[in-house]
């Protein structure tokens, strides 16, 4: 199994939204005619004084709901501490946990023995989860011995502010890799439906300034660099 990432809906035309709630910010058009006279220089107009200013607020109006599939608890777990968004997870308490669906992480596949090793403890450990379950043990019990790599999904819905905080975080290059390449995937996804929303979006080195304490030293050039796999 490999990590998918799939944008499965999102606020329609995301773009003009934001730019229609930064309109009302900046001047004195009523509700019914926010929309009026936004051709594209008007947009690019409002969301640059936006990006320029710091005045966020309005790119909360745009939302993106995202499905994740075969990625690790590990990665997941740091996806949830991003707190202004929504989430959906898999269930292990109600859905079997059926064959040795443990994600591999890169530097042990290299290594060949090291792969051994992690392919022999995780069938052990789902090997022992399956004995527990035939024996009658709630699989909400007997999950507790499975790997903390082991695979699931989750839906996860964010506006486009919390997105660049997002990216902002998980994917600079210290980041760990599998919560970096699900952020990479996302903001390729984003930036074809709302590219003007994800301008200048990535790591904070290429956003304002490194904020790692010890930095990569490397930092990137541009978003469409960001997106390079």
């Amino acid at each position: 199994m490999a990590l998918e990432v799939k944008l499965i809906a999102h606020t329609t035309d995301p773009v003009r939204v934001v730019a229609a709630a930064a309109k009302l910010c900046y001047s004195a058009s009523s509700a019914s005619d926010l929309f009026d006279g936004l051709d594209e220089a008007s947009i690019s107009r409002l969301l640059a004084i936006l990006r320029e200013s710091g005045h966020m607020s309005p790119y909360e109006h745009a939302s993106f709901t995202f499905a994740v599939e075969d990625v690790s608890r590990i990665t997941t777990h740091q996806l949830v501490r991003h707190r202004i968004a929504s989430y959906s997870q898999r269930s292990q308490r109600y859905v079997s946990m059926d064959g040795d669906g443990c994600v591999l992480p890169p530097e042990v596949e290299k290594v060949a023995r090291a792969r051994e090793i992690f392919e022999e403890y995780v069938k052990k450990a789902h090997d022992a989860y399956e004995s527990m379950t035939a024996l009658g043990v709630p699989k909400e019990d007997a999950r507790f011995i499975l790997p903390h790599g082991w695979e699931t999904a989750i839906v996860v819905t964010m506006n486009a502010r919390e997105l660049r905080h997002f990216f902002q975080l998980r994917l600079c290059r210290r980041a760990q890799w599998e919560i970096r390449e699900t952020a990479r995937r996302m903001l390729v996804l984003t930036y074809g439906i709302a590219k003007e929303l994800f301008i200048s979006a990535g790591p904070s080195c290429l956003a304002t300034s490194c904020a790692e304490y010890q930095s990569c030293g490397k930092p990137y050039g541009n978003t469409e660099e960001v997106m390079k796999k």
